[in-house]
């Protein structure tokens, strides 16, 4: 993937985890503090390495692993990482993981609810397609992860107003 300018792109192919930690950190270059966006696919298509690429590139040290049984982890970020790349620089990074939720309304117990908006936060939500009925209040992306049928690609479709590396 070549990074020279910036475009509008319908679909990106990512052919190996690099590919996808190189496009998570693009797409950090693009989100503010109350963004939150929603990660849908199947299993084993990358959300969870898309997350690792993100929160590096806000520069959480911590090892990023998909909270499954814990449903989600605020991250703090440290000021200087993001300063001057964003417009609402957000203080924290929140992962969430709600495939093992039995019904939409557990995002209210595990305190998902209460991130969501905040001005000083970056909400990312795996499997975020299970939530979207609760979320009709709030304004969220959604990047889409696919297999493809080459070994190790995958389809990533991203919102329309985030712009990908050529």
């Amino acid at each position: 993937m070549s990074t020279s300018s910036k475009t509008k792109i319908k679909e990106l192919i990512s052919q190996s985890v690099q590919d996808t930690l190189h496009f998570a950190r693009q797409v950090a270059d693009e989100l503010s503090g109350g963004d939150i966006l929603l990660l849908t696919g199947e299993l084993g298509t990358g959300k969870t390495t898309f997350v690792q690429g993100l929160a590096k590139a806000f520069g959480i040290r911590e090892k990023i692993k998909s909270p499954t049984f814990t449903v989600m982890h605020a991250h703090k970020i440290k000021p200087h990482k993001c300063a001057q790349k964003h417009r609402r620089e957000p203080k924290w990074f929140v992962h969430a993981d709600v495939y093992r939720l039995k019904k939409a309304e557990e995002i209210y117990e595990i305190g998902l609810m209460d991130w969501l908006g905040r001005q000083d936060a970056v909400v990312v939500v795996e499997w975020g397609e299970k939530i979207k009925p609760l979320l009709r209040s709030y304004v969220y992306k959604t990047i889409r992860f696919q297999y493809n049928k080459r070994k190790n690609e995958r389809f990533i479709t991203p919102p329309p107003k985030i712009s990908l590396p050529r």
